[in-house]
């Protein structure tokens, strides 16, 4: 769990610092396409059966496009307009979201503990993107948007996949997730003039790093950690990515990281830690 947690957190810092060198849909579809072709090569790896049921088709479609495609499109939109600090914290409220949803989806009822979460990680992200003081600009607002949106479509797919799992294998349903999920990006890249010549070495790490990494391996460590442990740990470990993508951020970007920013990531982590755990 903490190897998926702090891999996925590094995504965004590196994810922002390639959009200084590539369009941001043209670097998405490059790192979809190659995290795609690791993930199959896993599951020819392992022998496993890589053409899915065709009862399993409908639901593999949908949960690609929860998980991946649409998530991928609305995250680069919050990378574009947002510092990668701001944009990982608001986009890892997903396990709220996945808290409200559960109750029509799965009957599982607002608590009183779950509604503070609510709260407090709202509370968090307003704090996060300065409204109402004088950091809040409202060129903010359609990253801040695109990161709640794809929060919410992420929490869905996790209330769907709970209650309607797919039976593909874990390497198998990686691989095609991430492939059917890069086609709606993959289209949005083609109106994109990619500079491919001007994308530096360490660019080109970067890239190897997302494909490898967190588009595959560690997807496959958090299918395997979800056999091992609780739904509620698994949830409050991966709380670890928006840390350590804000340190991230400061470190590798020289993004701020002051009091304003240190008591919003508090409020959220808190509040996704109460809707996890809850």
């Amino acid at each position: 769990m903490l190897f998926t947690a702090c891999t996925w957190g590094l995504t965004w810092p590196q994810s922002k610092f390639l959009l200084t060198m590539l369009p941001p849909f043209s670097m998405r579809t490059a790192c979809g396409i190659a995290g795609s072709l690791v993930a199959f090569g896993i599951a020819a790896a392992r022998r496993e059966n890589m053409w899915p049921p065709r009862s399993e088709w409908p639901w593999l479609l949908v949960y690609a496009m929860l998980n991946y495609g649409l998530f991928v499109v609305l995250t680069t939109v919050a990378l574009v307009y947002l510092p990668a600090s701001e944009a990982v914290t608001i986009t890892y409220t997903l396990p709220i979201w996945a808290s409200i949803l559960a109750w029509p989806l799965l009957g599982e009822r607002l608590t009183p503990t779950r509604i503070l979460a609510i709260l407090l990680g709202c509370a968090g992200v307003a704090t996060m993107v300065g409204i109402g003081s004088e950091a809040a600009r409202w060129d903010k607002l359609p990253g801040a948007a695109t990161g709640f949106a794809a929060a919410w479509l992420f929490g869905l797919g996790t209330v769907m996949a709970k209650k309607r799992p797919l039976s593909l294998p874990p390497s198998t349903s990686v691989a095609w997730q991430g492939a059917i999920g890069t086609i709606p990006v993959l289209i949005l890249a083609q109106w994109e003039h990619p500079h491919w010549a001007g994308v530096t070495h360490a660019g080109w790490v970067s890239i190897a790093y997302i494909a490898s990494l967190p588009l595959s391996v560690a997807y496959l460590a958090w299918f395997r950690a979800l056999k091992l442990v609780s739904a509620s740990t698994a949830s409050t470990t991966v709380l670890v990515s928006p840390m350590i993508g804000v340190i991230g951020s400061t470190l590798l970007l020289g993004e701020v990281l002051g009091p304003r920013q240190l008591l919003a990531l508090g409020m959220t982590l808190t509040g996704v830690a109460l809707a996890a755990r809850n």
